[in-house]
């Protein structure tokens, strides 16, 4: 097998082994691939690999030799499946391997809003502790997450796992999903949006991207917030809109938004949350952490060993 990887340093960044590829033919990896040299690149790929390098339909029709297309993420709209699938071509994503690490970021966010430690630390550093008359001081209001209601907007695999933890917490869970807008289940309510949206303290994105879902968080959305909660969005960046979002946090109608995912990346530089009120962003990295990444490269191997072995697997385009 000839197998061509066009973006793998975000995967990989010289901390992980593509050696495990190896057994099962030619590999050659570039850490990025433009547009215009997606074809050349890949003209002689079996199984092509990709993260967020698009591959649609016009793309994939001058590549003869292809056989697979293996994907690097668990979101697989970077490709052209309904192509694919056309011309037989199975697609495989990576499901599951992230649910921990992005589960993480949620409480991450959730921490420095209510405990302000990069705030007390920098003035600690910058020499107010020292000056100060008294044994203890605060610069912000510090709240403790006991008793709070966190609301989870889909309820998937790592929705479950971040009720998981806010219940560790002492928090109150209620979740809302396509699928289930009542009842109860270990713990975690299941209600309404609406209902949601207004009892939350904390408002955490977690639901695909779909037709649905798309500017999902928009200002009637936000309007129906508690002016004291905060949004977090470790999902998908078009699930907000983010002219809408920015207005919110200016005007004071939420108190805050933590987002590891921007509607579009890397972003433009006037995206109007850069200069928003209580408005934290990290470079969508609740996937980074090392062992987050080996665990994606044992199931992309995996992928790739199945497929040899004539029995593709985490197939997206049956």
């Amino acid at each position: 097998m000839n197998i061509v990887i066009l973006d793998g340093f975000a995967e990989n960044p010289g901390d992980l082994s593509w050696d495990g590829l190896r057994a099962f033919g030619e590999v050659a990896v570039y850490d990025r691939t433009p547009a215009e040299l997606v074809v050349e690149r890949a003209k002689t790929a079996e199984i092509l690999v990709t993260n967020k390098t698009p591959l649609n339909a016009n793309t994939l029709q001058q590549l003869p030799r292809l056989r697979m297309i293996a994907l690097l993420s668990t979101g697989y709209n970077i490709a052209d499946i309904g192509w694919a699938r056309e011309h037989g071509i199975p697609v495989s994503n990576i499901p599951s391997y992230s649910t921990e690490s992005v589960a993480q970021l949620v409480f991450a966010f959730i921490l420095e809003f209510t405990r302000a430690v990069s705030l007390h630390s920098g003035s600690v550093a910058s020499g107010d502790w020292a000056k100060s008359e008294d044994f203890c001081y605060t610069l912000a209001p510090l709240t403790e997450l006991n008793g709070k209601t966190i609301g989870i907007i889909g309820c998937g695999s790592i929705g479950k796992t971040v009720a998981r933890i806010a219940q560790a917490f002492g928090m109150n869970v209620c979740a809302c999903s396509r699928s289930r807008t009542s009842g109860e289940e270990q713990g975690v309510r299941f209600c309404s949006q609406d209902a949601l949206l207004s009892q939350s303290d904390f408002v955490s994105l977690h639901c695909p991207l779909t037709e649905e879902t798309e500017g999902m968080v928009n200002a009637s959305f936000l309007a129906k917030m508690k002016p004291t909660a905060i949004l977090i969005n470790t999902s998908r960046g078009p699930v907000v809109n983010e002219t809408a979002l920015a207005e919110a946090l200016n005007a004071g109608q939420i108190a805050g938004a933590g987002l590891d995912v921007l509607a579009k990346e890397p972003p433009e530089a006037g995206n109007p949350l850069f200069t928003a009120k209580n408005c934290l962003i990290t470079p969508h990295i609740a996937w980074a952490a090392k062992e987050t990444r080996q665990r994606l490269m044992d199931i992309f191997i995996d992928n790739i060993r199945a497929f040899c072995e004539g029995h593709p697997q985490n197939v997206v385009n049956p």
